[in-house]
């Protein structure tokens, strides 16, 4: 299915299929940043900017409507298991926002790896019942920290398979 999605965001305009990647939770700036490699976007700034925007725009959205989400949605069985299996499942790779808070979610959202990023985290965040203005602050520098991260990986100033 991956492939799909990805084949269907090549034809768009490599900054539009940069944006859209980064706004996705399989892809995050993991997957738009070197993307934004793979399609020649000339300046490396622009492909970090463009991809940090479109990873920022889902945490509102989560951090303001996953509650009323959550309890509207709850009625139904498969959707009470789906929340189930989400909070567990984000709460089992927390473990440094649970102990760190705001530094633990930064750190959460700055490491690049698998179910980390700013949709987990924003996840997390609502679970911790992080105030909104220790949320946002603290998803957004993680998210520029993975950028940078990513861009370096991509850029092959920080290899990854020497290491």
């Amino acid at each position: 299915m991956r492939e799909q999605l990805l084949e269907a965001i090549q034809i768009l305009p490599a900054p539009v299929a940069v944006f859209v990647v980064a706004m996705l939770p399989v892809f995050e700036l993991r997957g738009a940043i070197p993307l934004g490699y793979a399609m020649h976007m000339d300046s490396p700034l622009v492909i970090y900017m463009i991809a940090v925007v479109g990873n920022f725009v889902p945490v509102l959205p989560i951090l303001l409507l996953l509650g009323p989400a959550e309890r509207f949605l709850r009625r139904f069985k498969t959707m009470d298991r789906f929340f189930d299996w989400l909070f567990r499942r984000t709460v089992s790779r927390s473990a440094l926002i649970k102990k760190y808070e705001s530094l633990g979610l930064i750190l959460f959202v700055a490491i690049p790896a698998p179910m980390t990023g700013a949709w987990t985290g924003s996840v997390a965040a609502y679970l911790f019942k992080l105030p909104l203005r220790m949320a946002i602050p603290c998803i957004i520098l993680g998210i520029l920290i993975a950028g940078v991260v990513v861009t370096l990986v991509s850029q092959g100033v920080i290899s990854v398979w020497h290491m």
